[in-house]
């Protein structure tokens, strides 16, 4: 919010007060030296990636979900990320790939974001480390239009592994869609879909186009003032298919801390690193509100629901707000 702004009644954006900048500052993690997995382990790191990935235990980590700067000019908080010619911007995409790879263990996964330009050059950078599985593309359900050209509102995922070797959970992201044909077999049952309260709905394989993802806006509590934000349904989907409660998830650009905040709420571990000292407190004060609310918006009832349904409003409005004790099983005892 700009300097003179007033907040419309319903602006629900995360800020935060000088006071609790103090505060939180103190709960951040710098690293100037090696550490253990006990140090670093659900920590909000301060620093640059670059810097602070070699320092990391090596072979410990189950997930990998990155979402780095795209090949688009960009401020972030207090810095700059400068559009690069196509080989450049694979030159730095080598930089850091290469110092996460030894910190992955051989049957971890990975999810790697990127906006169509630079999409083609991001999966060759992948495919020098790891077996690339699948392309996720899902809908931002907005984006500026366009006079001379198609409006932009989809972005990639790229699904990778170590090797074939590899955990995927595809029950735990199975969608919930409300039937459109209500097909009935000879008897007169419903044909692989259920009649409910609030109407008839299949529960269908999760596919890699995704079209019930809403971005984080300014009435959604989780939403911040970061400019790329993604959404907690988006990240939950990854952990849940990609890692298994205690398992240890890294991310090396943590923006505002949606990857920390999902793992914290599904009973995951983290390792976060964030360059802007902004967001990394934004992260931290995230978390803790994640101690006293841990639903997601989208997702309840161990099912992920299509975009705006009413019957997942309605559910949501009476989810529990405490952590519940199967999502804090954490390594180590930590929260």
């Amino acid at each position: 919010m700009k300097p003179g702004e007033s907040r419309a009644p319903r602006n629900r954006t995360l800020t935060l007060t000088d006071g609790e900048m103090v505060r939180l500052r103190k709960q951040l993690l710098q690293l100037s030296a090696p550490v253990t997995l006990e140090t670093c382990l659900n920590k909000t790191i301060l620093g640059d990636s670059l810097r602070i990935l070699p320092l990391l235990p090596k072979r410990t980590v189950d997930l990998l979900v990155v979402d780095p700067p795209y090949n688009i000019t960009k401020l972030f908080g207090g810095s700059t990320f400068k559009k690069k010619s196509t080989a450049e911007y694979a030159k730095w995409l080598h930089s850091w790939l290469s110092l996460v790879v030894p910190l992955l263990k051989p049957s971890a996964s990975v999810y790697v974001c990127s906006e169509w330009k630079s999409s083609g050059t991001l999966q060759y950078a992948l495919e020098e480390y790891f077996h690339v599985q699948n392309r996720i593309t899902w809908e931002r359900e907005k984006g500026r239009g366009s006079l001379n050209n198609w409006k932009n509102c989809s972005e990639d995922i790229w699904f990778c592994t170590v090797s074939e070797d590899y955990w995927f959970d595809v029950e735990a992201v199975k969608q919930k869609r409300r039937v459109i044909a209500p097909y009935k077999d000879t008897n007169g049952k419903p044909k692989d879909w259920n009649v409910e309260a609030e109407g008839n709905f299949r529960v269908t394989s999760p596919s890699n186009l995704w079209t019930d993802i809403s971005i984080p806006f300014w009435s959604m509590p989780e939403n911040t003032e970061h400019p790329t934000q993604k959404p907690e349904k988006l990240l939950a989907k990854l952990l849940l298919a990609g890692s298994r409660p205690g398992d240890i998830v890294l991310d090396p650009f943590l923006g505002s801390g949606t990857t920390a905040v999902v793992a914290k709420k599904l009973g995951r571990n983290y390792i976060g690193i964030e360059i802007e000292e902004e967001y990394c407190l934004l992260a931290a004060r995230r978390l803790e509100l994640a101690e006293d609310n841990a639903t997601i918006q989208g997702y309840a009832d161990g099912t992920f629901w299509d975009r705006n349904t009413l019957a997942f409003q309605n559910r949501n409005q009476s989810a529990p707000q405490k952590t519940s004790s199967n999502q804090s099983t954490l390594f180590g005892g930590h929260l």
